[in-house]
């Protein structure tokens, strides 16, 4: 902290006398300037012990009032007068006016050159910044052997809490309390849930600075909090939060700097090995679907910790028809501006901010089977992309290439779960699961999966079980661009004949398939003898150049009907 007056003062050498303001002492100098003119205010910056001799000040009650309203107005912190010079002594009106305001006022005497004060507030400030340098210097050391040791994010945690006199938290990337120290400091981390998941939809590095009964922290405790998001790529790796009874001063600023510093080396240091742990779990993965268990298990165990126990389930997760968009539209969007004007990152909801290529969803997988001890593999693969939505690099028709995520996790566990929680909390993602299975079996339960995840995204729901894909209907699978299109090439002849011919031969053929080939209850349905309808039969085979004997037949038209139907 820089000196404050009361230290100014009880410097001896300098032998100076409050005289108004001693209940205002505690106040810190910046800096200390001499000056003879009625209004030195334009060249102050606030902080300073103002110093001098009054030549120009005069007598006058009201212009020594004035003067003391102009300097305290401009933030100056003491005010010290010489005498012996211009005044034998400070007149009272600046004394009283001086007492009015708070501005402690000195009386300097005349032995005391004001180059001696201006030298001890020099040396206390020097002797503060080198204070704070070394302060700092020795913390980054004892923070950089804390990161380095076992478990070196929780030891840092715990360091910095140490060194600020208040205490820390860290989160995880998805916003979950991991570490905090001391301990009984976890329910005051646990309310800043809120600050934590805002600063989530903000890119790294961001950081939120709080105290007490403010809006949105909600907390009887006074607190000045400081909240920090990590990360080095603009994505969020996780969030140090400190705590601490007073404002962080400059010093405690550069602590918490290389906490946060250390931390984000830490965590992205983590991400290298986690990286290469989900190369190596997607290999294993591999190996599971492909049906080879035994080999699986040997590698998973000596390197891997072991494969999934018990039940298991396949999940698969691919982007929402629609939901994901190419980097022009980004940009086009970027580039959009309206009445309101741009809108920052922050301020997207999270229909307008789906996961971000499965990585976050992989993530909270990873971060649940973690906190419970729970395996799990995780693949990613790249799959051409099918319907409507579906271009080629250049913007032609065909297979685009689409992410997913497959993950093998024990069934009703940890991952399970917030797998489950997670797609229904975005709109960018659709999940596909299999069946409970063996692990043997992971190969099927895929398929599965697979099936799941087609029916998800073509009926626009967030996730589907495999359970569900038998117990429904197929109609609704029949509005995709494939189906519709035979449909309307198989009909054709049949609506073209009813534009320009006598006899309805869609809607009777409709009623003839619904009463499975009865004569006569289909002609009582359109009102028509049923030997009308038999040449009406005849006419559609003729024009289909099928026979409606033929099962299949049957089938493709029943459902190239149904297709159309809202």
């Amino acid at each position: 902290m820089p000196p404050t007056l009361a230290a100014v003062v009880r410097n001896s050498s300098l032998h100076l006398t409050v005289l108004a303001g001693a209940d205002h002492l505690e106040r810190p100098v910046r800096w200390v300037h001499t000056s003879e003119l009625d209004d030195p205010t334009p060249f102050l910056e606030g902080g300073e012990l103002l110093l001098t001799t009054g030549i120009k000040l005069g007598r006058s009650a009201k212009n020594l009032q004035a003067y003391v309203h102009r300097l305290a107005d401009a933030g100056v912190v003491g005010l010290g007068l010489g005498v012996g010079l211009s005044h034998a002594e400070v007149p009272q009106p600046l004394v009283d006016a001086a007492a009015q305001r708070g501005l402690p006022l000195l009386r300097v005497p005349e032995p005391t050159p004001f180059i001696a004060i201006s030298k001890a507030v020099s040396a206390a400030l020097a002797a503060e910044q080198y204070e704070a340098v070394t302060t700092s210097f020795e913390a980054q050391e004892e923070l950089t052997r804390a990161a380095l040791g076992q478990n070196g994010t929780a030891a840092v945690v715990r360091k910095l809490a140490a060194r600020l006199g208040g205490w820390a938290a860290l989160y995880d990337s998805s916003g979950a309390l991991s570490v905090v120290a001391p301990d009984w400091a976890a329910r005051r981390a646990a309310r800043l849930a809120s600050e934590v998941d805002r600063l989530r939809r903000r890119p790294a590095p961001a950081s939120a600075a709080l105290q007490g009964r403010s809006p949105g922290f909600d907390t009887a405790d006074e607190d000045f909090v400081v909240v920090q998001s990590l990360g080095a790529d603009r994505r969020a790796r996780g969030f140090l939060a400190v705590g601490t009874e007073d404002r962080i001063t400059p010093t405690e600023r550069y602590v918490l700097n290389a906490a946060v510093a250390l931390l984000t080396l830490t965590l992205e240091r983590s991400r290298e090995l986690r990286h290469a742990e989900e190369r190596m779990g997607a290999a294993l993965l591999r190996l599971v679907l492909a049906g080879q268990v035994p080999t699986a298990r040997q590698v998973a165990t000596g390197l891997f910790g072991g494969l999934p126990e018990g039940t298991v389930r396949v999940l698969v997760a691919g982007p929402a028809l629609g939901a994901d968009r190419s980097e022009k539209a980004d940009k086009a969007d970027k580039g959009a501006k309206g009445a309101k004007g741009d809108r920052s990152v922050a301020e997207r909801s999270d229909q307008d901010a789906p996961l971000h290529d499965l990585t976050e969803l992989a993530e909270r997988a990873e971060q649940a089977g973690g906190r419970v001890g729970e395996k799990l593999l995780v693949a990613r693969e790249t799959v051409p992309r099918e319907g409507r939505d579906a271009k080629d690099e250049k913007g032609k028709d065909g297979p685009a290439p689409v992410e997913r995520l497959v993950l093998l996790a024990v069934d009703g566990g940890a991952v399970h779960r917030a797998c489950l929680g997670a797609v229904e909390e975005h709109a960018g993602l659709a999940l596909g699961v299999s069946a409970p299975a063996p692990i043997e079996e992971a190969g099927a339960a895929f398929a599965q999966a697979e099936r799941a995840l087609a029916v998800a995204l073509r009926g626009g729901r967030r996730s589907v079980g495999h359970e569900e894909v038998g117990a429904g209907s197929l109609l609704p699978l029949l509005g995709e661009d494939a189906v519709t299109a035979f449909a309307e090439g198989l009909l054709r002849p049949l609506r073209e004949h009813d534009r320009t011919a006598r006899g309805d031969l869609v809607a009777s053929l409709r009623a003839w398939l619904s009463r499975h080939g009865q004569w006569d209850a289909a002609a009582a349905d359109l009102g028509v003898h049923r030997h009308t309808l038999r040449y009406r039969m005849r006419r559609v085979e003729e024009l289909l150049g099928r026979s409606l004997d033929d099962t299949d037949v049957r089938m493709e038209l029943w459902l190239a009907l149904r297709s159309g139907e809202d």
